[in-house]
């Protein structure tokens, strides 16, 4: 009996071993393959480029980086964006975006909102709280104060923007000479509402100014380009855009039906997002809304962010392919109302970090884009959005 207990203990020991560096290594292994950049040789970046770059207001409205257990704040061997490689990249305003449900089976053609998810094995891998375990809002509530700890331990590389007042801070500090992001926060879909419009408040209370409505499901505030009913706005998604309206807060169509966004367009007077897609005359493929749809939504004063992964751009992801997508989106909404929408860290593969953008800044001088142009692209477009959407204090 000594011996059979002495193997017990060996396979016991030898399961606790197998869990813990699942646990340890697992979740870092599955961002490796979900995240990665392709290899490549430097791209090329003008003098004249880098001088154009180093006086540019850069922004982005979408990455997903708080989603995986990285230290944004240390330089990463893998993903895409984290504080360093946006400094180096001369970032000045970085969305991130909580994404708190994803469909087993997920594509851009129909998904059940009954599918299995995604993210709930991943919150536990990576050992979330208990609390985010079965509850959307709570994995929101989670993300939010993983940037707000980033912040903590060093406020002097990250401001997290909530109001106007935030944003000319922190373009003021970076004025004078203070190296710095400012980082503001986004829902990828309403769902983490859980129906309940009380659970804004949470929402915004946590620090968050961008609303998307929808992500690769139906939910309950209306139809996903990529669920199953292709219908609008319903009741509570009615109720949900009226107070993002109401409260100064920024209302994002990226992945809803083309139904939501007509809806929105008729019920609203604010300028709309659509975070991260492409343009349908450069890639005429479902995750990009049709053109004379994008022009409805530029009409708004809003901006469309441009992509930079294989199924917005046609495969075109090097920078040259990305400002080939740009010189479209300029010639089919106008020059004031196309902005950056990498969706880095968001299970894309790209072919650049965000520490490479002059590249992209050097290819859209190749590509034609007079300086005046290149800088309302790169972040002076998104800028004014958020001046108009924002909070005062």
């Amino acid at each position: 009996m000594r011996s059979v207990g002495k193997w017990l203990g060996r396979i016991l020991l030898v399961l606790v071993v197998a869990v813990i560096a699942l646990l340890y290594f697992g979740p870092g292994y599955v961002e490796r393959s979900r995240n990665s950049v392709i290899e490549h040789d430097p791209y090329p970046v003008s003098p004249e480029a880098r001088a154009l770059h180093d006086t540019l207001i850069v922004g982005d409205w979408h990455a997903d980086s708080l989603l995986w257990n990285r230290d944004l704040l240390a330089r990463g061997s893998y993903g895409q964006v984290d504080i360093p490689r946006l400094l180096e990249g001369g970032v000045a305003i970085q969305a991130f975006t909580a994404v708190t449900k994803s469909p087993s089976g997920q594509n851009y053609d129909s998904n059940s909102a009954e599918a299995s998810d995604n993210i709930t094995p991943l919150a536990i891998a990576q050992l979330w709280p208990i609390r985010t375990w079965d509850s959307l809002l709570q994995r929101a509530l989670y993300q939010a104060q993983k940037l707000r700890e980033f912040e903590n331990r060093a406020p002097d590389l990250l401001k997290i923007i909530r109001t106007r007042k935030d944003l000319e801070t922190m373009l003021d500090l970076r004025e004078r000479g203070v190296i710095m992001v400012g980082g503001i926060l986004g829902i990828e879909g309403a769902h983490p509402l859980e129906g309940k419009l009380e659970n804004l408040d949470a929402i915004q209370a946590a620090g968050y100014r961008i609303v998307g409505l929808q992500h690769f499901f139906d939910n309950e505030l209306g139809g996903s380009l990529h669920g199953e009913s292709d219908t609008g706005l319903t009741e509570f998604g009615r109720s949900v855009v009226a107070e993002v309206e109401n409260r100064n807060m920024i209302l994002d169509l990226a992945h809803s039906s083309p139904q939501v966004a007509r809806d929105v367009l008729a019920m609203t007077d604010m300028p709309l997002v659509v975070s991260h897609s492409g343009i349908h005359g450069f890639c005429p493929a479902k995750r990009n809304f049709p053109d004379d749809l994008m022009q409805e939504i530029a009409a708004t004063g809003g901006v469309i962010g441009m992509g930079y992964w294989a199924e917005v751009a046609c495969d075109r992801i090097d920078p040259a392919g990305i400002a080939a997508m740009i010189v479209t989106a300029i010639e089919t909404v106008g020059e004031d109302h196309v902005s950056l929408g990498s969706d880095f860290d968001g299970s894309v593969e790209t072919a650049f970090d965000t520490s490479e953008l002059p590249a992209l800044t050097s290819a859209l001088l190749d590509a034609g884009l007079n300086q005046t142009q290149i800088a309302k692209v790169m972040g002076e477009n998104m800028l004014r959005v958020l001046r108009e959407r924002l909070p005062a204090e």
